[in-house]
């Protein structure tokens, strides 16, 4: 597959299914989250700014990965600020689905007004910090040991990508 046969489109809820498969699919591997279980449905669909929710989908029409974004914070200085999530199925990978849905999400973060899409990585997770440089995100830092995962320390890498719309 290549990334030309892949389309992407908004996330409905006929897709609600696939995408928190995958989701369970990324916590399961262990490098893409502190989650332990992906929520229902209705916590997913309550938590996700409706307008920048994504997937992307197969000539068939089953979801291959989705992307999502959360805001920061509810104070109007950071209205402009949002955490996104990218997941692709682990069949699917390496062949442009996050690359194709990390575009199509910032085109729509800029188009928006977001002036900042932020988000943390484990450092384990180099494919992941590899598709974000490439979008133009930058390191800003690592926080180091700071949260417990089954039972082990972990960093994250914090990234951000401003939008080439604010000056």
């Amino acid at each position: 597959m290549t990334a030309a046969a892949v389309r992407v489109t908004a996330m409905l809820p006929e897709h609600a299914e696939q995408v928190l498969a995958i989701y369970q699919l990324g916590i399961d591997a262990g490098d893409a989250t502190f989650e332990t279980t992906a929520p229902t449905w209705e916590a997913f669909d309550a938590s996700k700014l409706p307008e920048h929710r994504l997937v992307a989908l197969d000539n068939d029409g089953r979801v291959l990965g989705w992307a999502a974004v959360v805001p920061v914070s509810d104070r109007c200085a950071y209205a402009g600020v949002v955490e996104h999530s990218v997941y692709v199925h682990p069949d699917a990978q390496g062949q442009g689905v996050g690359r194709a849905l990390l575009e199509a999400l910032l085109a729509s973060t800029d188009a928006a007004g977001i002036w900042t899409v932020q988000s943390g990585i484990f450092p384990e997770n180099t494919a992941s910090l590899a598709l974000h440089a490439k979008a133009g995100f930058r390191v800003i830092g690592t926080r180091e040991r700071i949260g417990r995962h089954h039972g082990r320390w972990r960093d994250v890498v914090l990234i951000e990508r401003r939008s080439p719309n604010v000056v």
